[in-house]
């Protein structure tokens, strides 16, 4: 009888620490490069600088998840993004300042609560024949498809090929003064978002909305901007077409980037269409192009992006990124640092640029 009571004692303990098991996984990403680009705002002189985050930001992170029995998990993730250029935190110099949130898993989806992407972020990965390159990619035409926000509840649920996601911030940028956050004006520094995505086969396809306060008590406390983006990809053959559409507009004092001065400019469409090729299994190739055209004005920017990528295992790759912009009237798209791309050449001015790197993944 005691053997049997220790056996069964044994077994209740096994079970329970079956039920409670749990990982961290330590991973990250070092991106580092060479670019030679023409036509530097404030004179047009050329310039052959070091360039970190090209193709993928660098990072590294902790993920952890626990299994709470009955289908359901723990989980968290802290991601802290850095330059390797000189060693700095990114992202205004936090320490997990990509992201930093916990949350439960079910069946039903995802509830996350902390620093987040926000949906556009999500959403645009995938739909982006550049895959979000920090630097000559769509980020480069609207940095608000690279959206984070702070105090966000987020809820994303996966059912066969269809993901839908919202999202929720109580304020989006917690830096801002008077801008996040603030007692009796919930509206300031919200931002509110949803997602539907599809999958079926070799075609995806889908669309999401982005709504961002970024007034203060003291100035424009209504300003807002909107975005809605509907896109698609085809895959066939080794060969993936893309193309996508967004549709732009700010109100009550809110910018739009790129945009001419005046409220009634502030808004813009944007389409692209890229092809992705694999070539071989350690060859790829892809091309893009990306125009704006901004509201009222004629300035409505290009950008053309060409790219090539070589693995030498899963996680050691050499890749050769060209760009060029094409401005019209005071248009200043450049190719940009970091991707933020307006006002990185003169107004009218195009631009040139090419970047080889070395990237790493663990």
């Amino acid at each position: 009888m005691k053997v049997k009571a220790c056996i069964a004692a044994a077994g209740g303990l096994l079970s329970l620490a079956a039920n409670a098991q749990s990982s961290v996984t330590l991973y990250g990403v070092v991106d580092v490069g060479v670019e030679y680009a023409n036509h530097q705002a404030g004179g047009g002189h050329d310039i052959i600088r070091q360039t970190a985050g090209n193709i993928s930001g660098a990072r590294w992170g902790l993920r952890g998840i626990e299994d709470l029995g009955a289908g359901r998990k723990g989980v968290f993730v802290l991601e802290s993004g850095f330059d390797p250029d000189t060693g700095r935190s990114g992202q205004g110099n936090r320490l997990f300042g990509r992201m930093a949130y916990v949350g439960l898993q079910g069946g039903w989806g995802s509830i996350l609560l902390g620093r987040q992407q926000n949906l556009l972020f999500d959403f645009i990965g995938n739909f982006d024949p550049m895959a979000l390159a920090p630097r000559y990619s769509i980020f480069t035409q609207d940095l608000g498809f690279v959206g984070r926000a702070d105090n966000t509840v987020k809820y994303v649920g996966t059912f066969g090929g269809l993901t839908a996601a919202a999202m929720y911030s109580f304020g989006a940028e917690s830096g801002t003064v008077g801008g996040s956050e603030v007692a009796g004006n919930a509206r300031l520094g919200r931002e509110y978002g949803a997602r539907l995505s599809y999958t079926t086969g070799a075609l995806s396809f889908g669309g999401v909305y982005d709504e961002i306060n970024t007034g203060t008590v003291t100035a424009n406390p209504d300003a807002k901007t909107r975005r809605a983006t509907f896109a698609a990809t085809y895959a066939t053959n080794g060969l993936q077409a893309y193309a996508g559409y967004r549709w732009a507009r700010a109100y009550d004092g809110a910018l739009l980037p790129g945009a001419t001065a005046g409220a009634a400019n502030q808004g813009s469409n944007l389409w692209w269409l890229g092809l992705k090729w694999q070539a071989t299994p350690a060859i790829s190739l892809a091309g893009a192009a990306y125009y704006q055209d901004f509201r009222n004005t004629n300035a409505d920017p290009w950008l053309f992006i060409g790219f090539a990528n070589y693995a030498f295992s899963k996680r050691t790759d050499v890749y050769l990124s060209v760009g060029y912009t094409k401005n019209r009237d005071t248009s200043a798209l450049g190719l940009g640092a970091g991707g933020s791309g307006f006002g990185n050449t003169d107004p009218g001015m195009n631009q040139f640029g090419t970047t080889i790197g070395l990237r790493h993944k663990f």
